[in-house]
């Protein structure tokens, strides 16, 4: 149940990291549904170590607050017994990571990162506010002072060409434009 929940904190991070990417670009909830589970199988190694360190801190601070630690400490068991079966399961967890990094992590960072790079550019005009630079393309800068979201048209279009590297010197400008 930690897991999920770390799981489902981390996801919540990288969809405030990528939600400006998602939102008006009228996908599919499939394909937001895909995304999704890609990060969220690759967030699963940052998650599995909290996971297991904050289960296993309620789990011995529960057993300290009611005294069980105590008592079996009282018995003659020894804290190394004691947590014995905690570090079998961290080491099993550990190898099934490890594996889980080695062959599944680099397929799943590389679906994710190809469907967001579609999502990307599949409306790029979205990305582009108005009033503001855009530094999107390389070497060019784009200043658009109205969208018209129905019609998709852009108006007083500035394009400053940067390729050669000595300021503004090309620039192009437009009435309306898509």
């Amino acid at each position: 149940m930690t897991f999920f929940i770390v799981l489902f904190l981390l996801l919540m991070q990288f969809l405030w990291r990528y939600i400006d990417e998602l939102v008006g670009k009228g996908l599919e909830l499939r394909i937001i549904g895909e995304l999704l589970i890609y990060a969220s199988s690759s967030l699963v190694p940052l998650a599995l170590p909290l996971a297991i360190l904050l289960s296993s801190l309620m789990t011995f601070g529960n057993m300290g607050e009611f005294y069980e630690l105590t008592a079996i400490k009282a018995s003659g068991v020894s804290l190394r017994r004691i947590l014995m079966p905690l570090m079998l399961l961290v080491i099993l967890v550990s190898i099934g990571a490890f594996f889980f990094a080695n062959n599944v992590l680099p397929y799943t960072n590389l679906k994710m990162k190809s469907l967001l790079y579609d999502v990307r550019q599949q409306r790029p005009e979205v990305q582009i506010t108005e009033g503001v630079f855009y530094n999107g393309l390389d070497n060019y800068s784009i200043r658009v002072e109205k969208k018209d979201p129905v019609t998709n048209l852009l108006y007083d279009i500035k394009i400053y060409d940067h390729s050669e590297h000595k300021g503004n010197n090309k620039v192009t400008i437009a009435d309306s434009g898509r």
